[in-house]
C-alpha cells in the first residue's frame, strides 16, 4: 500500500517577515496565518493522512513552507540547498524527520541551489524548475540522485513567478494545469490544462478525485468539479501574501517502504 504521511511543520511567529520576490509586500497576521496553517493540516488528516510535524524553526520566517526544504523520489530524501540563503538553517529539521521515516538521505551541495517548490514530479518523470531559486548545478544534482532510480528529469524555465509549481501543478491523470500568463514553456508538457485564477494552478493530489485548492480559486474548482474532480477548498490567504500555496505547506510521502 501507499504510504500517506504528510510532513508539515507549525508557522514562525516571525512569519511576516519572510521572502515576497514577484508580488507587492501586503502584512500578514501571524495568529490567522496560524489558524488556517492548522485547518490546513485538517484537510489533510480528515482525507487519510497522517501529518508529521517537523520541529519549528522560529528562528526562520519561511519555514512554514517546509515542502521547498526537501525532494522525494519514493523512499530517498534530497535535502535541498535554497536558493535564498537565508532559508538555509530550515533543512535540518526536515533532513532528521526525513531520516526518523526510514528514508535514505541525500543532499544538495555547493554550488548546487534547490528549492523543492521548483520540482513536479508526474508519475517517473521529474520537472525542475531553473530560475531564480534553483540553479543548473541544483538541477544536474537532481539528475544524479533520481536518475539512477529511474527517474527521467526534465529541466524547465522559471522566470514569471517564484517556483515552478507557483506556474504548474499536476492533475491525478498527469494532466498539468497552469495560469497562463504565470507559465514560462507550456509545450514542454504533453498535457496542458489551462485555468483562470492564478491559485488555481496549484492542486495537493488527495487520493482518488480530491483535490486540495485554495479557496482563492473558486472558477478553477468549479472548472475541474466539472471534469470529475472533487476540490477540497482551504483558505491560505496569508500564505498567499508571501507566494505561498497548498502545495508549499507540506511534503508528501507516497511511497515510503513499509
Amino acid at each position: 500500500m501507499p504510504s500517506k504521511k504528510a510532513l508539515i511543520r507549525r508557522p514562525s511567529p516571525r512569519l511576516a517577515e519572510g521572502l515576497v520576490t514577484h508580488i507587492e509586500r501586503e502584512g500578514v497576521d501571524v495568529d490567522r496565518a496560524t489558524e488556517q496553517w492548522e485547518a490546513y493540516g485538517e484537510a489533510l488528516r480528515t482525507h487519510g493522512w497522517e501529518t508529521v510535524e517537523v520541529a519549528p524553526a522560529d528562528d526562520c520566517p519561511d519555514s512554514v513552507f517546509v515542502e521547498d526544504t526537501v525532494v522525494m523520489y519514493r523512499n530517498v530524501a534530497l535535502i535541498a540547498r535554497p536558493g535564498a540563503e537565508s532559508r538555509r538553517g530550515e533543512t535540518a529539521g526536515v533532513e532528521e524527520a526525513v531520516a526518523s521515516l526510514g528514508c535514505s538521505v541525500n543532499r544538495v551541495r555547493e554550488p548546487g541551489t534547490l528549492d523543492g517548490g521548483d520540482v513536479l514530479k508526474i508519475g517517473d518523470t521529474v520537472y525542475v524548475g531553473r530560475g531564480g531559486r534553483t540553479n543548473a548545478a541544483g538541477v544536474q544534482q537532481v539528475r544524479a540522485a533520481f536518475e539512477p532510480l529511474g527517474a527521467r528529469v526534465v529541466a524547465v524555465p522559471v522566470a514569471k513567478v517564484l517556483h515552478l509549481k507557483s506556474a504548474v501543478t499536476a492533475l491525478p491523470d498527469g494532466t498539468v494545469v497552469g495560469h497562463l500568463p504565470n507559465v514560462d514553456a507550456p509545450s514542454l508538457f504533453p498535457r496542458f490544462l489551462p485555468v483562470p485564477e492564478e491559485s488555481g494552478a496549484h492542486v495537493v493530489l488527495l487520493g482518488g478525485d480530491k483535490l486540495l485548492m485554495a479557496s482563492s480559486a473558486p472558477k478553477t474548482a468549479e472548472l475541474l468539479s466539472d471534469l470529475g474532480h472533487e476540490p477540497v477548498l482551504v483558505d491560505i490567504g496569508e500564505f498567499e501574501k508571501l507566494e505561498g500555496c497548498v502545495t508549499c505547506l507540506s511534503v508528501r510521502l507516497r511511497e515510503l517502504h513499509a
